[in-house]
């Protein structure tokens, strides 16, 4: 209700689609914007140095020290989620999270990078430290680029009559940039239970880390050229979509049988049993 009050009566309705623009823009688009008929107006997408230098091969230990050279060469990754989003039809601005321990030389690269090099907008997010006002930039931008640019009408990355193995290929391998993929045998019966039983329209939902445009968390930058392997495919009925279980990655543990809250109680005035 709150979310259909707001698209009806607020002037901007803002939604955050999860970490890796590879996996939650992409569903965003592709299974609620399809399912729910929504144009989004613009994509923001949010960097940091860290995770631009973690792209740019820097140790995790040492992300938080300056390095404008290993910040210059994440861009990559930047660069090819950009690319990525625009494909879509999407009008893109970076906001750029600070951290205290950010250098202005840092800061300016990315600045210039965008502006310059991607034609992008930019503004620092600086709200963790500064409250409203630190956030200020993000939201002029956001409105001004809304009124003078905004984003055209949405190209999904495929059709909802494409065949399950079309909407992988094009998702992994046009937006991910694999080679080829593989199928595991329990995958390989599932695409057949699916057209069988007549499901092969439903969106695919790809569940993979959100560590790298491939299957490998390690595999940093903007890799191209990898195997993409489909372990098992999950039907999802109710919600209408296809769960494609890609690599290593392990979903989400469900809830247990007996919840904790069986055993949370208030004893001699005390609570008991939260953990």
């Amino acid at each position: 209700l709150a979310t259909k009050l707001a698209m009806t009566f607020g002037e901007y309705v803002i939604t955050e689609s999860g970490f890796g623009a590879d996996l939650g823009a992409e569903k965003f688009y592709d299974i609620k914007c399809r399912k729910a008929g929504l144009q989004p107006r613009l994509t923001v997408i949010v960097a940091t140095a860290q995770a631009l230098k973690m792209h740019g091969g820097v140790s995790q230990d040492k992300i938080k020290e300056p390095n404008t050279y290993g910040l210059k060469l994440g861009l990559c990754n930047l660069d090819k989620h950009v690319r990525n989003l625009r494909s879509f039809g999407q009008t893109v601005i970076v906001a750029f999270n600070r951290y205290a321990f950010d250098t202005d030389e840092e800061v300016e690269l990315v600045r210039r990078h965008c502006e310059q090099t991607l034609g992008i907008g930019f503004a620092i997010n600086d709200a963790f430290c500064h409250g409203g006002e630190g956030a200020m930039d993000l939201a002029n931008l956001v409105v001004t680029t809304i009124s003078n640019t905004p984003s055209a009408p949405l190209r999904f990355a495929y059709t909802n009559e494409n065949s399950v193995e079309e909407k992988i290929f094009k998702v992994a391998c046009k937006l991910y940039g694999a080679d080829s993929i593989t199928y595991s045998t329990a995958a390989r019966k599932m695409l057949k239970k699916i057209e069988s039983l007549g499901l092969s329209h439903f969106p695919v939902c790809i569940a993979k880390t959100q560590y790298s445009f491939s299957t490998d968390p390690k595999m940093y930058g903007a890799v191209e050229n990898f195997e993409f392997h489909v372990r098992d495919i999950v039907i999802n009925q109710g919600a209408e979509m296809l769960v494609v279980i890609a690599g290593d990655i392990l979903r989400m543990p469900g809830l247990p049988k007996e919840p904790q809250a069986i055993h949370i109680d208030i004893k001699d005035g005390e609570i008991e049993g939260l953990s």
